[in-house]
C-alpha cells in the first residue's frame, strides 16, 4: 500500500499518473498534505484526460487513497467518470488554480 511507503513528496511532482488498465490519467502537479497528520490527502493533476474526468479548470483533485503505486509513474484505481460540482466555489477554484502553479 502506497500509504505505508516512505518516500519524498517531491518525488511524486511530474510524474504520469496511469488507471491500473494503463488507462493515461494526467500529471502530477503538486501534492496536499494534512499538516495535523503529515500525510498526503490528495493529488492536484493536470494534462487530465478528459474521457475520464470533466474538467473545466486546469486539473483535478485526486484522494491519495486511490494511489496504488509509485515508481517510474504513479497507479491508481480506475474512477468512475467524475464531474465537478456545479456549486463549486471560487475558493476552490483559487486553491487549485495556486496549487498547481
Amino acid at each position: 500500500m502506497v500509504g505505508a511507503m516512505k518516500m519524498e513528496m517531491t518525488s511524486l511532482l511530474g510524474l504520469s499518473l496511469y488507471t491500473l488498465n494503463g488507462t493515461y490519467v494526467g500529471r502530477i502537479k503538486d501534492v496536499v498534505i494534512d499538516s495535523s497528520e503529515g500525510a498526503i490527502t490528495s493529488l492536484a493533476v493536470v494534462d487530465v484526460n478528459e474521457s475520464l474526468f470533466d474538467v473545466r479548470g486546469k486539473g483535478v483533485y485526486l484522494p491519495y487513497r486511490w494511489i496504488t503505486a509509485v515508481d517510474d509513474v504513479a497507479l491508481m484505481v480506475h474512477p468512475v467518470r467524475v464531474s465537478r460540482r456545479e456549486e463549486e466555489t471560487e475558493e476552490e477554484e483559487a486553491d487549485f488554480r495556486a496549487a498547481v502553479r
